[in-house]
Formats: structure tokens, sequence, C-alpha cells
């Protein structure tokens, strides 16, 4: 009678779940999407399969299948699974968890499966009550993170676990998720339509995550319900879910964003390399992903400003200005508004000609002095405020001859002229280069002829 209760229980609990909670997967056929690293012939797939497990950290995007996968193990295995979440759990918690697997082990030789979720939360000293436990077998460890476990989890960890990587899931993969969910008994049974633009709204708006287009789909479908309560709905006439209902569930899309992890470095180098690649589209809209991730726009700004020496440089100069201006309007102003001023100045650097001749030169000048062997100023270049400068040799004064130039060394013995700087053939670079050379032949040919 007391199991009967208990079943009747769970399945009160499973009916009031969260249309994800009910609809996440049993099986690994069940799985959509990450063939890669569970689909058959990967050793996570075959580990399951055999129930032959090793600690493994599941790394990815949210709603990707990390839980659903921890749950497919729980199901399939012979080994006790225990679920601690990182959240709200401590080092109490671990602890009396491995005792407890200790004493499995001992009293009948059962393995136990530890699923911690959100991983990257305990922190160090955490993470370390793991890990002897983890590396005796006490309990086989199945950790889930968003976050780069190589940044956030122990490296003694690490080197104890194997680490699968899951990816955003797919357009299709989404929705057949939905289409599953509105067919299946766990889910809507079959009682709502979904119209096409609805689906397309619902997948777009899901940015790669499961859990959220299924969140979307059933605030959608109460929404449907409401609907058909006020209107009039023929018997056996399914509920309607139209394109209007999802985006009034979900009116504004939270595409994945964080300022100071992967994503943030992801997005920060997509951003660069599109204005450095020429292509102010791009870049407007990783800068729009930026500003709507909450990122620092002054942090866009200082990468703006280095931008426009590094690939810009003087093959067109202004660009530096502008980015000085840039920098200075997210000062003054701020968000919402400094937004127009970064987009200039974003499409003034991909529309710019590029040149990385001044990063170039200066990099390599440094590499000259760092490990080149030491070279003297020339006397005639030396200050002159110092007695016995008058034996330094004659420096000639450039603006004593025509054209405002003379033909003289500056550069120390051993290193000529052209040695660090390469003009690029692109704006204003190449013109004043070419202005320079014209320049100086004509006023060393004034200056022979005098």
């Amino acid at each position: 009678m007391e199991n009967l209760f208990t079943e009747m229980d769970n399945a009160a609990k499973m009916a009031a779940a969260p249309l994800a909670v009910r609809m996440r997967p049993r099986t690994l056929d069940e799985l959509a999407g990450q063939q890669h690293a569970v689909g058959p012939g990967s050793w996570l797939f075959a580990a399951i399969a055999s129930d032959a497990l090793s600690s493994v950290i599941l790394f990815g995007p949210a709603g990707t299948g990390k839980t659903s996968i921890a749950h497919i193990i729980a199901e399939s295995t012979k080994a006790a699974f225990v679920e601690v979440s990182a959240i709200g759990g401590t080092v109490s918690d671990l602890r009396r968890e491995i005792a407890a697997a200790e004493k499995r082990l001992v009293l009948n030789g059962m393995r136990t499966m530890l699923f911690v979720d959100e991983i990257h939360r305990f922190n160090r000293s955490q993470q370390d009550a793991l890990l002897h436990a983890v590396e005796n077998r006490t309990v086989v460890l199945i950790g889930a993170t968003t976050e780069n476990p190589f940044f956030e989890v122990n490296s003694a960890l690490i080197s104890r676990s194997r680490v699968i990587e899951l990816e955003a899931l797919s357009d299709e993969d989404i929705a057949s998720i939905v289409r599953r969910a509105l067919e299946d008994e766990r889910g809507l049974k079959g009682e709502f339509e979904l119209t096409n633009d609805a689906l397309d709204a619902v997948v777009n708006l899901s940015g790669g995550d499961a859990r959220s287009a299924l969140t979307t789909l059933e605030l959608s479908a109460g929404l449907a319900r409401e609907s058909a309560r006020k209107g009039v709905l023929s018997e056996g006439e399914a509920l309607r879910i139209d394109a209007d209902m999802v985006a009034l569930a979900t009116p504004h899309r939270a595409l994945p964003y964080d300022k100071n992890k992967d994503m943030h470095y992801d997005v920060i180098s997509a951003f660069i390399k599109s204005m450095r690649g020429s292509d102010p589209d791009a870049a407007l809209y990783w800068l729009a992903r930026m500003i709507d991730g909450g990122e620092d726009p002054k942090f866009i700004a200082r990468r703006i400003f280095i931008l426009a020496s590094e690939d810009i440089g003087n093959a067109d100069p202004q660009a530096l200005l502008i980015a000085e201006a840039a920098f200075r309007a997210v000062e003054v102003i701020g968000l919402p508004e400094c937004r127009i001023n970064l987009a200039q100045a974003v499409i003034y650097m991909a529309l710019a000609p590029k040149s990385n001749a001044a990063e170039a030169g200066i990099d390599a000048a440094l590499s000259e002095v760092r490990r080149g062997p030491r070279r003297d100023v020339p006397s005639y270049l030396r200050d002159r405020h110092r007695p016995g400068s008058e034996h330094y040799g004659e420096y000639k004064y450039p603006h004593n001859y025509p054209g405002h130039w003379v033909d003289q060394r500056y550069l120390p013995e051993g290193l000529e002229r052209g040695c660090f700087y390469h003009p690029s053939e692109n704006g204003w670079e190449s013109y004043r280069v070419d202005a320079v050379r014209r320049d100086r032949s004509s006023a060393a040919r004034d200056t022979l002829h005098s």
C-alpha cells in the first residue's frame, strides 16, 4: 500500500512539473542532437550501454542535454545514483554522500554515480573534497557545467575525468523536440495545433536551448487555452497556438552572453575580426549582441580604439580620432544613446582602408631591442648639453635644406631604413609614402645642384 501511495505521489508530482521536466529524454534514442558526444560509436554511448562509465564532466550551453544525459545514466546503470546541486550544496553534503558511497561499496560492492549539477559553482575547497573519492573510484563523478571546465574546475579533477563538450541544438533539433512535446502523453497530448509561423518563432526564440523552447511552448499553450475559453471551440477541435501567442509569451529573446567567460571572448573576437575584415553588417551584429548582453560599453569602445591603430593605422589616420570621439561619447552620454556613437565608429572602422604597419613596426622594433645587440646612438645625434659635445660630429638640421630633408643616418649601425616600417599600399599611408619619396628625391637633387 505504501508503495502504491508513493507511485501516486510521484505521478502527481510529474503531472504538475514543467513541460521541460516532463519531456526530459529517458533514453539516448530520445535525446535530440549531440551525436558527436553520445551517438553510436562515441565513448559515452559505449560507456552508458555497458554500464562502465568513468568520471565525466559535461560542458555546454544551457538546455543542450547535460542534465538529461545524467538522468539517462541514472535509468540505465545498476549503480546507485545520487544528485547534488552546487547551487545550494556544501562540503558537508559531499562528505555525507561520499561516506554513504563507501558504505555501499564495502557492504555489497555497489558503485555510486554522483551527479553534481553546476559544478563550477563549487569553490576550490569544495571541489577538492571530491578528489580522493573520484581518484579511488568511491564515486563516479558526473559533473555538469555551462562554464569552460578548464577555467572553472580544478585541474586535478579535470585530469581524473573525461570532458565531453555539448553544442547548442540546431533549429531542426529544437523543432523535433517541440513537435514531440505537442503529441507525447507526457506533454501536450495532441490537444494543441501549432502553426508553422508559431513553430518558427519558438525555434528562433530558443537560441538552441531546448528548455527555453519547451517553456515558450508551455506558456503559449496557456495563452491558447485562455483564448479558447473566451471564444467558441467546436467539440474535438484542437487548441490553436499562433505566432502572436508565442511573441506574447516571450516578448524578448535573451541570447546567451557572459561578460567574463567564453562567450564574452568569442563575441568580442568575432566583433574585432568583422571590423578588420571590412564587414560593417557583421560588426554591427556582434556589437548588438554585446549591447544586448549587458557588456560594458567602455570595454567595446576600448577595443575600437585599439583597432583604429592596430588594423587601420596610417591608411586612415582619421580612424583614431573617430575612435577617441566614440570613447568620449560613451563616457559622457552612456547607454542607451551611446549605442549610436558606437555604431557610427564601428561602421567607419569596417569601411576604412586597412594597414597593420604601425603594430608590425613597433613589434619588430621591440624584438630587435630585446633580442639584438646593444647599439649606440650615433654621436652626431646625441644630446649637446654636456661638456665635450662639440666633438660629436655635425648634425644636419633638416630645416636648413631644400624640402626640409637631408640625407642623414638616424638608425644605429647595423640597421637600415625599412627594417621595421613596411607601409601598406592602402589609403593615406600609400599616398604619403609615395609623396615622401618624391620629396626626398627632389630635395636630394636640389642639394646636389647647390
